[in-house]
C-alpha cells in the first residue's frame, strides 16, 4: 500500500471516530453504520442554531478542523498569496448593467472593500438614458453586520416601484426570513415572513405579495399569499404540495401577467397559473401531472409558450396555446425538437422569443420574430464558451441581454437589437491586477469513453505550460440532474494555471453537454457511466501528454463530491489528489432516509432503495461510503457546511472516518467543516476565497509543487 504522502505528515494525530454500532433498515435491507452517530438527532434544530450541535458531535468536527489546519500549516502564507492574487483580479468599486423597469432601473453595486452588494436604483429619463442620480434602495452590508453568515436571497420591487421585498438567511440552512422596505423611508414595514424560499412575486396592485413556504423537513410546500399590513399568520394558502417528491417554485411570465406556481421534480413537472391582476387568485391548471412530462411556460400577447418534452421530444421543443384554453389538446407545435439539440431556456418579448439552446456541450442563442417566424442565430466564434440570457424587466423592447465568456475570456454583457440584429458591449469584466487572454491556450477535444461514446472536453493552460505529461492537471466534474458545466471565464482559476497547472472540465454523462439522453445514459441505475467517463477523460489527457498518473487532481462539489468518491474507489492509481466540496458520498443511508429534505425528491435521480431491488443494488455498488476498500487512496481534501440542508455535514464527515479506518496507510484524508454555513460556504465575495485558496495550495501541495 502507498504510505501516506510525506507531504502532509502533521504533527498532530489524526482524528479517530469512535465506532458505535448501529443498523438502518432500507426496504428488506438492513445498512450497517458504525458512524451514524455523526448524524445529531436534533439536526432540524441544529440547521437554525447551530450551537445546538451535541458536545460529541461538535468535538470530533473541531478536532477535524484542528487536523486539517495542521496539515496544511506549511500553506498559510500560499494561502494568504493565494487570496491576495484573486482579490486583485475583482474590482471591487463594480455595479450589474442596470435593467430598466419604467421610471427606473434597478441594479446591484458594490463599495470597495464590501463583502454584500447595495441594491439600487436610478430614474429613466424620458430619451431612455440613465439618470446619475442613484438612490440606494438596500445595503446588504448593513444587514449583515453582526452575522457570521449571511445570504441576500431574493430581491424584487413592487410593480408601482414603492416596496421591496427581500430574503436573508443567517444561518445557511436555506430558511429565509421576509421583509418589506419602504423606498422613500428606507424603513421596514412592521411585517415579518420567515420559514420560507427565496421565491417572490408581486400582484400587480403591488399591497400583496406570493411567498413560498417551506415545513420542518425544509422542503418548499405551500404557495401562500401575504397581503401589506396583515400576519404571516393570516396568510391564506394558494397551493399546496401533497406530493413529498415535488418541490415548488414560484415565477411569473415575462409579461408580468401571469403568476407560474410550478410543481416539479427531477423529470416531472406541472404549472398552475393566476391572474397577477385579480385580488382573488383563482389557480388554474395548464397540464396536469404526468410522469415524465416536462414542461415550461411563457406568456406574449393572447398565447402561452410552452417549452416542453411532450409527445417524445426528448431534447425539448416550443408550442403555443391560446391564453383562454390552455390545456394539452390545444398545443401547437411553434419550434420543433431536434435530436441532440437541447432546447433549455425561453424568453419572451412584445414581438420577440429568444431561445438558449446546446449541441455537444456548447449553448447558442436562436431569435425569432413571432410575427412571421423568421429565425436569426447569435453568432459566437470561440473554441470553448459560455453563453446565457440575462434578466431583463422592460417587455416592451426589442433588446434583450446576454453574456459571454470563455475560459480565457472574461465575462462580456451585450445588449442585442432583436430587429437589427446588431449587438453592443454594456460591460466587460475588468481584471484589475490585469489579464492578457493570449497567454493561455483553451482547447477543446473529444475522450473515447468505454462503451464507444465520444466525451467532451474543455481545457486550458498557460502558453508557457509543458505538454509533455509533466504538467499536474485539476480535473473537474459534476455529471448530475442534467447540469452542464459550463466553459466559462474564472479568476480562481488563473492562480493554478499561472502555477503550471493544466485545467479541464469532463462534460460527462448525467449532464446535459450531448442533448438529454447524455443525461438519462447516467441516471438511476446507469450511474456508473458518471464515473467511468471520468475515469476515460483522466486517461485520454494522460495519453495525449497533458499530465501524467498521479499528477491528476480530481475535483468536484455535492454530486460532484459523488463523482470524485466513486472515482477514488474505482482508480485511485490515476490521481495524486482529490478535493470534495460538500461531497454527498453517502449515498444508500440518505436515500433511505425520507425525513431527509432532498430525499424523496431525488428518488427519480438516483432511485429509491427502499422500494427498488434494482435501485438497492445499483446504489449499493457504487455508493462512495459503502464502497471503500484497503487500497491506495490518494491525499483528500473534503469540505462540509454545518449547517448545510442539501448534502448534510455528517456524509464527508462519516466517509473520512471510515476512510481512515479501512484504509490507514494512505491518504491522508482531510476534512474542513464551516461551523457557521451551509451548502454554498462561506459568504461574502471575499471570505468565499479563503475556501479556494485552501482547496487550490492542498493541490499545489499533492501535486509537489513550490508553496510559493
Amino acid at each position: 500500500m502507498r504510505p501516506t504522502q510525506p507531504l502532509f505528515l502533521a504533527s498532530l494525530n489524526a482524528p479517530k471516530a469512535e465506532k458505535r454500532p448501529h443498523t438502518q433498515a432500507c426496504g428488506d435491507h438492513q445498512v450497517k453504520d458504525d458512524y451514524a452517530w455523526l448524524r445529531a438527532e436534533n439536526w432540524r434544530e441544529v440547521m437554525q442554531s447551530p450551537q445546538a450541535l451535541p458536545a460529541d458531535i461538535r468535538k470530533h468536527l473541531m478536532a477535524e478542523n484542528a487536523y486539517c489546519d495542521n496539515a496544511l500549516e506549511d500553506t498559510e502564507a500560499l494561502q494568504k498569496k493565494l487570496v491576495d492574487e484573486m482579490r486583485a483580479r475583482i474590482r471591487e468599486d463594480d455595479a450589474d448593467v442596470p435593467m430598466e423597469d419604467g421610471q427606473y432601473a434597478y441594479f446591484y453595486t458594490y463599495d470597495q472593500g464590501s463583502e454584500h452588494p447595495l441594491y439600487a436604483r436610478c430614474p429613466v429619463k424620458g430619451d431612455a438614458k440613465l439618470s446619475d442620480q442613484i438612490e440606494p434602495v438596500l445595503d446588504a452590508n448593513v444587514l449583515a453586520s453582526n452575522h457570521d453568515y449571511f445570504d441576500l436571497g431574493g430581491v424584487t420591487h413592487s410593480p408601482d416601484h414603492r416596496y421591496v421585498a427581500y430574503a436573508t438567511d443567517c444561518q445557511g440552512s436555506e430558511f429565509y426570513d421576509i421583509r418589506i422596505r419602504d423606498i422613500k423611508s428606507g424603513k421596514d414595514l412592521p411585517d415579518r415572513i420567515t420559514s420560507a424560499a427565496t421565491d417572490l412575486v408581486w400582484a400587480a396592485d403591488s399591497a400583496s405579495l406570493y411567498w413560498v413556504w417551506r415545513d420542518k423537513n425544509n422542503r418548499p410546500k405551500e404557495v401562500r399569499l401575504h397581503r401589506l399590513g396583515q400576519s404571516q399568520d393570516t396568510d391564506p394558502c394558494i397551493y399546496h404540495e401533497e406530493d413529498e417528491g415535488f418541490f415548488l417554485n414560484l415565477s411569473q411570465t415575462s409579461d408580468r401577467h401571469f403568476i407560474l406556481i410550478e410543481a416539479n421534480d427531477h423529470s416531472t413537472s406541472e404549472v398552475h397559473i393566476l391572474n397577477a391582476h385579480i385580488s382573488d387568485p383563482y389557480l388554474q391548471c395548464m397540464a396536469p401531472r404526468e410522469k415524465d412530462l416536462e414542461y415550461h411556460v411563457d406568456h406574449s400577447g393572447s398565447e402561452f409558450y410552452i417549452l416542453t418534452n411532450a409527445d417524445g421530444a426528448e431534447d425539448f421543443k416550443i408550442v403555443t396555446a391560446p391564453d383562454t384554453n390552455p390545456g394539452r389538446t390545444h398545443w401547437r407545435d411553434l419550434v420543433p425538437a431536434k435530436p441532440g439539440i437541447r432546447r433549455l431556456e425561453q424568453r419572451l418579448f412584445r414581438n420577440h422569443m429568444v431561445w438558449l439552446e446546446r449541441v455537444n456541450a456548447l449553448p447558442r442563442l436562436i431569435v425569432r420574430r413571432l410575427s412571421d417566424g423568421v429565425e436569426t442565430e447569435v453568432t459566437i466564434k470561440d473554441e470553448a464558451y459560455s453563453l446565457g440570457l440575462e434578466p431583463l424587466l422592460d417587455f416592451d423592447t426589442r433588446r434583450m441581454r446576454f453574456c459571454f465568456s470563455s475560459l480565457s475570456q472574461p465575462e462580456q454583457v451585450f445588449d442585442y437589437d432583436l430587429d437589427r440584429h446588431t449587438r453592443a458591449l454594456r460591460k466587460t469584466q475588468e481584471i484589475p491586477s490585469g489579464h492578457d487572454a493570449d497567454m493561455y491556450c483553451v482547447k477543446r477535444l473529444m475522450a473515447n469513453a468505454h462503451d464507444g461514446e465520444s466525451i467532451p472536453v474543455s481545457l486550458m493552460y498557460h502558453k508557457d505550460t509543458p505538454i509533455d505529461g509533466t504538467a499536474p492537471l485539476l480535473l473537474y466534474g459534476y455529471g448530475s440532474y442534467g447540469i452542464t458545466i459550463p466553459a466559462s471565464f474564472s479568476i480562481r482559476r488563473l492562480s493554478l494555471l499561472d502555477r503550471g497547472f493544466v485545467y479541464a472540465i469532463a462534460h460527462i454523462r448525467g449532464g446535459e453537454a450531448k442533448g438529454h439522453a447524455w443525461y438519462k445514459a447516467a441516471k438511476g441505475i446507469h450511474k456508473p457511466n458518471t464515473f467511468h467517463d471520468f475515469i476515460a477523460v483522466a486517461r485520454t489527457l494522460i495519453s495525449k501528454g497533458y499530465t501524467t498518473e498521479r499528477k491528476i487532481i480530481a475535483m468536484g462539489g455535492s454530486a460532484g463530491g459523488l463523482l470524485v468518491g466513486a472515482v477514488l474507489n474505482m482508480a485511485p492509481e490515476l490521481f495524486g489528489g482529490a478535493i470534495a466540496a460538500v461531497p454527498f458520498v453517502d449515498v444508500l443511508n440518505t436515500m433511505c432516509d425520507e425525513t431527509l429534505p432532498l430525499t424523496p425528491p431525488e428518488w427519480p435521480e438516483w432511485g429509491n432503495p427502499k422500494e427498488s431491488a434494482a435501485a438497492y443494488a445499483a446504489i449499493a455498488a457504487y455508493s462512495p461510503y459503502d464502497n471503500v476498500s484497503a487500497q491506495n487512496y490518494p491525499p483528500l481534501l473534503a469540505t462540509a457546511g454545518l449547517t448545510d440542508p442539501r448534502v448534510t455535514y455528517w456524509e464527508p464527515a462519516k466517509w473520512v472516518a471510515r476512510l481512515r479506518e479501512i484504509a490507514p496507510d494512505a491518504g491522508p484524508y482531510l476534512l474542513q467543516t464551516e461551523m457557521q454555513a451551509g451548502h454554498g460556504g462561506m459568504s461574502g465575495r471575499f471570505e468565499g476565497l479563503k475556501t479556494t485558496a485552501m482547496e487550490y495550495a492542498f493541490a499545489i501541495k499533492a501535486t509537489g509543487l513550490s508553496l510559493r
